[in-house]
């Protein structure tokens, strides 16, 4: 039944899509890149700031390494 359920909710969501696109006509590409583009600008700029936090927290742990070791 989940299944079904799902099919179901995947066939409205595609009708939805569909008719949005034939109201929208020429400017649905616009509206598309620019939907796709501000997604990867999101998406790119968190993973800046996960990478930032793992090079933080690695020279953390290497500092803390070194003054435990007595190398300061």
């Amino acid at each position: 039944m989940k299944t079904f359920m799902q099919f179901i909710l995947f066939m409205v969501l595609a009708v939805v899509v569909i008719a949005i696109a034939v109201l929208l006509g020429d400017n649905g590409a616009w509206y598309f890149a620019w939907l796709v583009g501000t997604t990867m600008i999101v998406l790119i700029a968190a993973a800046g700031g996960v990478m930032l936090d793992t090079q933080e927290d690695h020279a953390r742990e290497k500092a803390k390494v070194h003054v435990v070791q007595g190398k300061q």
